[in-house]
């Protein structure tokens, strides 16, 4: 709700609202991207991050959508600002509250174990989110899910569209449980869709076949079936598992 000029307070106009609720997720896709390459060493601790100006070239958004991002990666202290010098990564978090942490990937069975792991939490994550959703949680699981599209319509499989379409769908869920495990395991979950990524790089109809589980994902969140929702993004996961392991699953006992 926003005040007119005589301070009555009225409702916002559909168009302005949708611009707004657009440049939300484009903040919060810039926000993923940076975050993960961080994480990922890509931009290392003390390391000058990009000016925004080349920032908004590389992301393909505005100066505006890349500030705002840069400006809750600030607030939540994991870049730092000088005057006059840009903006740095923190080397350390100081008075930071511990977080959820996973020993790093090492093996091609920690990979096995991340998609173990995600179909004990992910499935679930995906009911709930049918159940409680609203426009805005669907807006941004629906920017995702786009991105996937464009990337399939161009053979092309991008891992951070993949990981805020899963991620959005925690955030749906509206339990903050499911969204810090799925943050705390984002460089292992990376690790596994690049991989599997790769193995897509053959017959378009793979690219084609992940993208039509996605969407059924996203549908029976839509239409608000929770039991569905569940078995779509179980059905999902086990595939990108035994795509990508050729249907030959590790003995994890040994």
């Amino acid at each position: 709700m926003e005040r007119d000029e005589s301070g009555e307070t009225g409702a916002v106009a559909p168009a302005q609202a949708g611009e707004r609720s657009k440049s939300r997720r484009l903040v919060d896709r810039v926000y993923d991207m940076l975050t993960t390459r961080i994480r990922n060493g890509e931009f290392a601790p003390d390391s000058k991050l990009p000016g925004e100006h080349d920032l908004a070239a590389m992301f393909g958004v505005s100066r505006p959508i890349v500030r705002d991002a840069l400006g809750r990666l600030r607030e939540e202290g994991v870049i730092h600002s000088r005057q006059g010098a840009g903006s740095f990564v923190r080397a350390h978090k100081s008075n930071a509250p511990s977080t959820l942490g996973f020993a790093p990937v090492e093996t091609i069975a920690d990979i096995q174990r991340c998609y173990e792991f995600r179909m004990t939490i992910e499935p679930d994550a995906a009911f709930y989110a049918a159940r409680r959703r609203d426009d805005e949680a669907l807006a941004r699981i629906l920017d995702a899910l786009n991105q996937l599209q464009d990337a399939t319509r161009h053979r092309l499989h991008r891992e951070d569209a993949d990981f805020s379409f899963h991620k959005a769908i925690t955030e749906a869920s509206n339990n903050h449980y499911y969204l810090s495990s799925i943050e705390a395991l984002r460089q292992h979950i990376s690790v596994g869709m690049h991989l599997h990524g790769l193995s897509l790089m053959g017959p378009r109809l793979q690219l084609e076949k992940v993208f039509e589980e996605h969407k059924a994902i996203y549908d029976a969140i839509l239409e608000e079936r929770p039991g569905d929702a569940r078995d779509a993004m179980r059905r999902h996961l086990e595939g990108s598992r035994d795509r990508l392991f050729e249907g030959r699953i590790l003995d994890l006992s040994l």
